[in-house]
């Protein structure tokens, strides 16, 4: 958790000490921009091979660091391929174990596969057992040893810097001009409004003129228990409400609550944190009377197996993706994808 505060403050403040230390660590962040430029251009120029797999791949990737919503924009893809006729499994590296439960929560039909090389990962997708048309590799724009049919490229709304900046200065794994090799840049939101989404748009069109755009919504839906009681998230207008989070973007996740009609108490980890016994202990007995405690998905999966059984009940709620703009560059690439399956060598 101190870890992530420390982050937060670096990356995202605003105060005198906040802006000397990124300009500190500009000489650091300018190196590491040397040497991943160096790298994207052993691929440009042919010196390293991307690896083309036995079938299409798709990657659902960013430029930052977290808090984008890959993993429902993944899940989201899978579902819309699998609707159409096709026969999707996603692969992962599953990073921190949470991803790959996730995955298998949001489509039980999907098969999932968790490995640190994405080439491996499409073979075995495509395998006997298997036997997947589509791999859509998650968190995979920056894993070019692996050939793909496309790129989608998120980029949030919702804490769009003033300035990117490049780790470890700020969260950027690649400078905005990255975006050249997308197919499409999907803006996603959770809690930001129509004005930080056109203020991402106009940096992105500034810095890669002529990238197709789409809008996503990232909302949040029902909540569910572990016993798989349902209730509405309008359930939640004016209770009280514990915010457990472990995720990129923590602040997204209680504004939505938040605008919601909750009261929120927020209790924010380290990005993929591993739930102790322990911490579920603390966290239950930390809670009042009649206060709901509320996590997502992505945490749910680690947390609920620990959470107390003599503790009100743990709720979760998962993001439901909703194409706000752009609908039509969405279905193109979607079109695109089914047809690579039959040219695919």
């Amino acid at each position: 958790m101190r870890d992530r505060v420390v982050r937060d403050w670096l990356w995202h403040g605003g105060s005198p000490a906040a802006r000397l230390a990124r300009g500190a660590l500009s000489p650091v962040a300018a190196l590491y921009g040397v040497v991943t430029a160096g790298r994207g251009a052993l691929y440009d120029t042919g010196v390293l091979r991307a690896h083309r797999g036995a079938i299409p791949a798709v990657s659902v990737g960013n430029l930052t660091v977290g808090g984008t919503g890959k993993t429902p924009v993944a899940a989201w893809l899978a579902r819309e391929l699998a609707a159409r006729g096709a026969r999707p499994a996603i692969v992962l590296r599953g990073y921190g174990d949470d991803e790959p439960l996730v995955h298998e929560r949001l489509n039980p039909g999907v098969p999932v596969i968790a490995t640190a090389d994405r080439v491996d990962g499409i073979a075995r997708a495509a395998a006997a057992g298997v036997s997947a048309d589509l791999a859509v590799l998650d968190d995979a724009f920056q894993h070019r040893r692996a050939a793909r049919a496309a790129d989608l490229v998120l980029v949030s709304a919702d804490r769009w810097p003033a300035r990117p900046r490049l780790l470890p200065a700020g969260p950027f794994r690649e400078p905005l001009g990255a975006l050249r090799r997308a197919s499409l840049v999907v803006i996603t939101r959770k809690a930001a409004g129509a004005e930080e989404v056109a203020r991402v748009r106009a940096a992105v069109a500034a810095a890669v003129p002529g990238v197709p755009m789409a809008v996503i919504r990232l909302a949040l839906g029902a909540l569910r228990d572990a016993a798989g009681a349902e209730r509405p998230l309008a359930s939640l207008r004016g209770a009280a409400v514990l915010a457990i989070s472990a995720v990129g973007d923590p602040r997204a996740f209680e504004a939505q609550l938040a605008a919601a009609g909750a009261v929120v108490r927020a209790r924010a980890f380290s990005d993929h944190h591993a739930f102790t016994a322990a911490d579920a202990a603390s966290l239950a007995a930390s809670m009042p009377r009649g206060e709901i405690a509320l996590c997502t998905l992505k945490d749910f999966v680690k947390l609920a197996p620990r959470w107390p059984r003599q503790a009100p009940p743990l709720w979760y709620v998962s993001l439901d993706a909703t194409v706000e703009e752009g609908r039509d560059a969405i279905d193109g690439l979607i079109a695109a994808l089914l047809r690579a399956r039959a040219t695919h060598p």
